[in-house]
C-alpha cells in the first residue's frame, strides 16, 4: 500500500465513480458503455487507481474480471462516499429552497395500507415541491438489503422482536394490534359483543399458514383452543382483504391502522390477545447522516402514529 497522504490526493471522484460503475456491471465494456466513454478510457481509470493505491483491484479471469478483496473493500467506501456526497447535495439544494429535495422510502404493504398515505397527504400538503419515491418491500431479511445499498432513506414497517441487525437503527412507531373486520353490510357489522368462535365457519380471508402474517393469525386461533378456519381464499395481499371483507361476504384479519384507514369496513368487537399486535417502526442505517427532508418526514409520521394510537386507545 502506497504512503496514505499521497494515494489520497491522486485518486479522483470520477475514477472512483468507474470503479463503481464496473463492479455494478460486471465488465468494462459494460461500464464504458453507461458511462458514454471509451474503454480504453477506464482501463487507463482503473490502472491509474490501482498505481496510486500500489495495489490490484481486479482480477484478470477467462470470464472477464473479478474485484480482489481490496477492490471489493475499497468499492464498499465509495458506496458511502457517493451517498454522503448526494446527501451533501440534497441539503444544500433544500437550504437554498426548502420547498425542493426528494425522499427514498421502503415500505411494507401494512404501512402503505394505512399509516403512510396519510402521512404523504400531510406531508407534501406542507412540502409540495419535495418529491417522494415509495418502494414496497416485502416481510423478509432481504427487505434490508436496500437499507444497507442507501437505496432507500428509511425503512417503515414490521420489524421482529428481538430485532438482531446490529447495523440498523429501529424506532418503535405504532403498537399496531390486529382485528377482526367485515363490511359494514355484513350481518356482524351491527353485533355489540362477538367471540371468535361465533365467526368460525364464517368465509374468511386469511394470510397463507406458511407465512410469518400467516403463522402469527394460526397462533390466534390457538390461543382461543381454536384451529385455524380452512379460509376459502388465502392472500398476502391487504388491498384485497379489504376489498373482499367490504362486500360484506368475508371476514378477515387486518392491523388496527389499515382497518381504520380503509374504507367500508367495520372493526367487530372481538377481543384478540395482545400477543396479536404487529410492531410498526420505522428503520433507518446507523451511522448515515438522514437529509433534512427525511428528518422532517420522520417527524410528520410520528405525529400520524400518535393520533392512530389516540383514536385506537379511544375506540375509535
Amino acid at each position: 500500500m502506497q504512503d496514505i497522504e499521497r494515494a489520497r490526493r491522486r485518486i479522483k471522484l470520477r475514477d472512483l465513480h468507474i470503479l463503481l460503475v464496473i463492479a455494478q456491471r460486471g465488465t468494462m465494456a459494460k461500464a464504458a458503455a453507461e458511462l458514454a466513454v471509451s474503454q480504453p478510457a477506464i482501463s487507463r481509470a482503473v490502472s491509474d487507481m490501482e498505481h496510486a493505491l500500489g495495489l490490484r483491484l481486479f482480477d484478470r479471469c477467462r470470464n472477464g474480471i473479478e474485484l480482489t478483496a481490496y477492490g471489493h473493500a475499497l468499492v464498499r467506501r465509495g458506496v458511502s462516499i457517493f451517498d454522503e456526497l448526494t446527501q451533501g447535495l440534497q441539503e444544500l439544494e433544500f437550504l437554498a429552497d426548502p420547498s425542493l429535495g426528494e425522499l427514498r422510502i421502503g415500505s411494507t404493504e401494512s404501512i402503505a395500507a394505512g399509516l403512510l398515505p396519510v402521512a404523504i397527504d400531510r406531508f407534501t400538503r406542507q412540502h409540495p415541491g419535495i418529491r417522494i419515491n415509495v418502494a414496497q418491500t416485502v416481510l423478509s431479511d432481504l427487505r434490508y438489503r436496500e437499507l444497507r445499498e442507501r437505496n432507500i432513506d428509511l425503512l417503515l414497517g414490521w420489524t421482529p422482536t428481538p430485532f438482531d441487525e446490529t447495523d440498523l437503527a429501529v424506532e418503535p412507531l405504532l403498537d399496531d394490534r390486529r382485528v377482526v373486520v367485515a363490511g359494514r353490510r355484513s350481518k356482524w357489522a351491527r353485533a355489540s359483543r362477538l367471540e371468535l368462535a361465533d365467526l368460525a365457519h364464517e368465509r374468511w380471508v386469511l394470510p397463507p399458514p406458511d407465512t410469518f402474517p400467516g403463522s402469527a393469525v394460526a397462533e390466534t386461533f390457538r390461543e382461543f383452543g381454536m384451529q385455524m378456519p380452512s379460509a376459502p381464499i388465502t392472500t398476502l395481499s391487504l388491498h384485497l382483504c379489504c376489498r373482499l371483507a367490504a362486500t360484506g361476504r368475508f371476514i378477515t384479519v387486518l392491523p388496527g391502522s389499515v382497518a381504520r384507514f380503509a374504507g367500508g369496513l367495520k372493526v367487530l368487537p372481538v377481543q384478540l390477545p395482545r400477543a396479536a399486535a404487529v410492531s410498526a417502526a420505522i428503520v433507518t442505517l446507523k451511522g448515515r447522516t438522514l437529509g433534512p427532508t427525511a428528518e422532517i418526514f420522520i417527524a410528520c409520521i410520528r405525529e400520524v402514529a400518535k393520533a392512530a394510537a389516540s383514536k385506537a386507545a379511544a375506540g375509535k
